[in-house]
């Protein structure tokens, strides 16, 4: 069996977040893989299902420090989106659209 040439770089909420990291090192000449579940493919997919972020091994040192700064602006952004879903809820607990 061959040994795995591609190693998990990290994982992030949203396939957007993902896009963007990965869009990061392919202008630094990386290859890229983003494996997210098959269940989040569907028609009902969530925005914010993880996806792991691979990369060749020889390249694992240098795509940590490319998205080094990246990760805690995309953190950042997690910890936003949390509040914002924390704070709809208290305002409809049933879960409702009250706006529409």
């Amino acid at each position: 069996m061959d040994e795995m040439k591609y190693a998990r770089l990290t994982e992030v909420l949203g396939r957007w977040k993902a896009e963007i990291v990965e869009s990061l090192l392919e202008s630094e000449g990386m290859d890229v893989v983003l494996v997210q579940d098959s269940l989040s493919q569907s028609a009902y997919s969530n925005p914010f299902a993880p996806v792991q972020i691979f990369v060749p091994k020889e390249s694992l040192d240098q795509a940590r420090e490319l998205v080094k700064d990246l990760e805690g602006v995309l953190q950042e952004s997690d910890e936003m989106e949390e509040e914002e879903t924390e704070e709809a809820d208290e305002n409809y607990p049933d879960g409702s659209d009250q706006a529409s």
